[in-house]
């Protein structure tokens, strides 16, 4: 397998970044103690977000995820009178698997911007065959060849986001992408316990007499150094971009950066815990992948004088060499890291600043993929 690892370790201050559906910020067992965790559909998220808005990807190399596929085929289908289109295009998403329910997909689609445009150009040159009737609960018949057709448009439209995260339809799995990169969830190094803070709010026209607040809550918390991870397939990744290795290193790249330098916003109007990453890592070559959470299986205690940071930095470089004296280093290997810490521990270069990393990066995915 040719990969490309990030490791990262990040201190932030105290936050909610990622909170459950009680309001409580995340957290799991590990290693027989509490941690805290910052879910990976939540930093896939924010990763898709800084594609976006940086931004790292153009609009016609990125995905949307939407119930509301009507309303953005209906965009695309400019000077079509409405209720044809809108009935060309429910038949057309219903002949898909979609089905469509008062103007939307049963569930959330992920598409790429050159498969809408695509579809949404099927649908126009097929107009008069996708707008028959519907009567009762029976659907509209749609020629066999031309739902062949409609379907050949999904293959993934060069998304990088989607040829990163993949696609997953229950009930068309022909269409679906197998995603090239994995995510984990980031655990705390250390064990955390919750803590809270109790608010209250002023009622700014309260009469002089009246001395309570006009509201008041509590909103939980904890600081923590995070251990993050993520790896990505490039062989996948480029066999999802339709063989465009080009397009495959920018990928990479952006991803790199972005999964870097973003955590999702939750609760961030009331903790700005904006704390860059302290230590990133990556690695690359061919061979297997390596979590290496188990560094910080036992957690880690501060001590005097010592950051949590650069005892985490320290205790997941020891890590690193373990697996490499043990279980050899990937077969050829690039590496590098930026450390802000301190740490002690040779075997993987320092690097001066994030354009040298990814410089560095580009340089071991240009070698692997024969750019």
């Amino acid at each position: 397998m040719k990969l490309l690892e990030m490791h990262i370790l990040q201190t932030v201050a105290p936050s909610n970044l990622n909170r459950d559906d009680t309001g409580s910020p995340k957290d799991a067992l590990f290693g027989g103690f509490r941690r805290a965790r910052i879910s990976s559909q939540a930093q896939k998220r924010a990763v898709r977000v800084a594609f976006r808005d940086w931004p790292l990807l153009s609009e016609e190399e990125r995905a949307v995820r939407t119930k509301r596929l009507v309303e953005e085929l209906l965009r695309r289908l400019a000077g079509v009178e409405e209720e044809l289109a809108r009935r060309a295009i429910e038949n057309a998403l219903n002949a898909l698997g979609f089905g469509v329910k008062e103007g939307r997909t049963e569930y959330l689609l992920f598409l790429g911007n050159r498969e809408l445009d695509a579809l949404a150009q099927g649908i126009r040159e097929n107009l008069e065959a996708l707008s028959g009737e519907v009567k009762g609960k029976k659907k509209a018949e749609v020629p066999p060849e031309l739902k062949k057709a409609l379907e050949r448009v999904l293959d993934g439209g060069k998304a990088v986001d989607l040829a990163l995260f993949g696609r997953m339809l229950a009930d068309r799995p022909e269409l679906g992408v197998d995603a090239a990169a994995q995510v984990a969830h980031a655990l705390s190094t250390h064990k955390v316990d919750r803590e809270f803070d109790f608010y209250t709010a002023v009622d700014d026209l309260n009469p002089k007499e009246d001395t309570g607040a006009g509201m008041m809550g509590d909103v939980e918390f904890y600081s923590a150094t995070l251990y993050r991870y993520a790896v990505v397939d490039l062989d996948k990744l480029v066999e999802n971009l339709q063989g465009d290795k080009e397009l495959a290193l920018k990928g990479v790249l952006a991803f790199l950066e972005a999964f870097a330098l973003t955590l999702p916003s939750g609760k961030q109007n009331s903790f700005a815990a904006h704390n860059p990453p302290l230590f990133v890592a990556f690695r690359a070559g061919e061979g297997m992948p390596r979590n290496l959470a188990t560094a910080f299986e036992a957690p880690l205690r501060p001590k005097e004088e010592v950051p949590l940071s650069r005892l985490s930095a320290e205790a997941l470089l020891k890590e690193w060499a373990k697996f490499d004296r043990v279980y050899g280093p990937l077969e050829p290997e690039w590496k590098g890291a930026l450390d802000l810490t301190g740490a002690e521990g040779n075997g993987v270069p320092r690097l001066e600043n994030l354009k040298a990393l990814k410089e560095k990066a580009a340089e071991a995915v240009k070698a692997l993929l024969g750019v």
